[in-house]
């Protein structure tokens, strides 16, 4: 069977562009209704799709059969020096009628972006969609990070009595400062090794300062023995710059920040902060909270899937050689 025509992504390619978006999420929702309802509808997908494609040093490829787009992709580079030369198809960057096609249209812009000295190579895929994902694989993407979804209704767990949770206090803020970097500091071990530059103790001293005061805001504390041992802290997803556009359902509430100290792990301290931070929710209305870790993170990546969350997207990574 003959391959499709494989073009330069152009203006004149986004009405279809946004008819195959449009086509995608409803098949996600389908798997994952708690997804928005409103990129179903091929105006709201197109918008998307061009908001990916007027980026800055944006290119992409359409595959073409006969008179018909069977497929796109855009990509574009940020300009965070966190990723290194980078390219990124973002959460509306690529749909196709056939999984397949995602690895000739990787081929055909690939090459451009690997001339323009960009070597690491982000995707964000459907979770829900495992052929898609597979054909990814195919072309030489692991698995990075994760964004997931829950209802918070339903039973939940029931923590040790012995650790006690409540809102932070500004009596607590030395030991939320103290807490604040190790998340980055195991994220920086085996086998997740990332690499993010520590923050100045005194700005995040300000900023959660800042956040204490604003009452929409769920920061959270567990204690053992009179001592902070843990914290979560919940928002509304609007404050989140990864669950965005097709992977922002509204009125949802985000899971920002979980850490607890490790030589409590193990001792019920995540799970009551997770049981408190779900309540947090639910007592302001929300019905919907989204969070996100690194697949390479051994602990996270069997804990929040245990709490009921389940993968709506999946960041795959790539890096030339």
């Amino acid at each position: 069977m003959a391959r499709p025509e494989i073009l330069p992504f152009t203006d004149e390619h986004l009405d279809a562009a946004g008819e195959l978006l449009a086509a995608r999420h409803r098949r996600q929702r389908e798997a994952e209704p708690l997804l928005p309802v409103r990129f179903e509808g091929a105006a709201a997908a197109r918008a998307e799709v061009e908001e990916a494609w007027r980026k800055d040093g944006a290119s992409g490829a359409v595959s073409v059969e006969g008179a018909r787009i069977t497929g796109y992709l855009v990509g574009a580079p940020r300009p965070d020096p966190t990723w290194g030369p980078n390219l990124w198809v973002e959460l509306a960057g690529h749909a196709v009628e056939d999984p397949e096609l995602a690895r000739d249209l990787y081929g055909g812009a690939a090459g451009r972006w690997v001339d323009e000295g960009r070597i690491r190579h982000y995707a964000i895929v459907p979770a829900t969609d495992t052929r898609l994902v597979d054909a990814w694989f195919h072309v030489g993407f692991g698995l990075q990070h994760v964004q997931a979804i829950r209802e918070l209704s339903g039973e939940q767990e029931t923590s040790a009595s012995s650790i006690q949770v409540g809102t932070a206090e500004e009596r607590d803020l030395d030991d939320l400062v103290a807490l604040a970097p190790l998340l980055a500091e195991h994220q920086a071990l085996s086998p997740v090794f990332g690499s993010v530059p520590p923050d100045d103790p005194d700005e995040v001293r300000a900023e959660i300062l800042e956040e204490l005061a604003n009452p929409g805001y769920g920061n959270l504390v567990a204690e053992i023995d009179d001592r902070v041992v843990g914290n979560f802290y919940v928002v509304p997803v609007e404050e989140s710059s990864m669950h965005i556009g097709l992977g922002r359902p509204e009125g949802a509430s985000f899971l920002g920040f979980a850490v607890t100290h490790p030589d409590v792990r193990g001792e019920g301290a995540g799970l009551a902060l997770t049981e408190a931070s779900f309540r947090w929710a639910r007592e302001r209305g929300y019905e919907v909270m989204v969070t996100d870790w690194r697949a390479t993170n051994l602990l996270s990546s069997r804990f929040w899937p245990r709490r009921g969350f389940r993968p709506t997207f999946l960041r795959l990574y790539r890096s030339i050689p």
